[in-house]
C-alpha cells in the first residue's frame, strides 16, 4: 500500500503561531493547494493519514469533541475536492505527561503501520517542523519538511537533523511524490 503521514496544522491549515492553537471550527482554514494536494495523492492511490499533537485538549483549551468537529470539517473539506484521509491520529497529552505518542516519538506512526500494514521504508512523513522530521526519521520513514507553517529556512544552521527534502508546500511535495518510483 502506498501511505503518506501528513502533520496538520501547518500542513494542511494554515499554522496558528508558536504556542497558538487551533481551538475551534472557526480558526480551521485550509492552506492555499493543500485540499487540490491531498486529492491529487488519493486519486494516484495513496492512502492520506494525519500525525499532529493536538496538546491543547490536555492543557483543556478546547475538548476532543471540538477536535473531532475539526477533524470532521478537514475530511469533508479534503472528500470535497476528491481527496480522502484514510484516518487522523492524535496525541492529545501535554508535553510533560511524556507519553508515547507524543512526537518527537514514533507510537502513532507505529500503530498506524501496524493497523494498516505500512511499509515504513517506503512511505514519506510532511511536516512543518524539525519535530516532524525527527518524528519520520525515528519512523524509518524519508522526511519532507514543508516551509508553510512553523519551520524558516533562515534556521537551518540550528537545525539537529536535516529533512529528506524541503518544499515550499503540499502541493510541490505532492507533485514530487509522484514523480518517484
Amino acid at each position: 500500500m502506498k501511505a503518506l503521514f501528513l502533520d496538520r496544522d501547518g500542513v494542511i491549515n494554515r499554522y496558528p503561531g508558536d504556542t497558538n492553537y487551533v481551538t475551534s471550527l472557526r480558526e480551521f482554514r485550509f492552506l492555499p493547494r493543500a485540499k487540490k494536494a491531498i486529492a491529487l495523492l488519493s486519486k494516484n492511490k495513496f492512502k492520506i493519514f494525519v500525525i499532529s499533537n493536538q496538546a491543547g485538549v490536555g492543557k483543556g483549551l478546547y475538548s476532543q469533541d471540538t477536535l473531532d468537529s475539526i477533524t470532521e470539517r478537514m475530511s469533508k473539506g479534503v472528500m470535497g475536492a476528491g481527496g480522502k484521509i484514510e484516518r487522523a491520529y492524535y496525541c492529545t497529552h501535554r508535553q510533560e505527561e511524556n507519553c508515547s505518542c507524543r512526537k518527537p516519538k514514533t507510537a502513532l506512526i507505529d500503530k498506524a503501520s501496524k493497523a494498516y500494514n505500512i511499509d515504513l521504508k517506503r512511505t514519506f512523513f510532511i511536516g512543518d517542523s524539525i519535530r516532524d522530521v525527527i518524528t519520520a526519521k525515528s519512523a524509518g520513514c524519508k522526511s519532507i519538511l514543508v516551509l508553510s507553517g512553523r519551520e524558516k529556512l533562515s534556521n537551518q544552521p540550528n537545525w539537529p537533523v536535516g529533512p529528506d527534502f524541503i518544499f515550499k508546500d503540499l502541493w510541490e511535495a505532492a507533485k514530487f511524490i509522484l514523480k518517484q518510483k
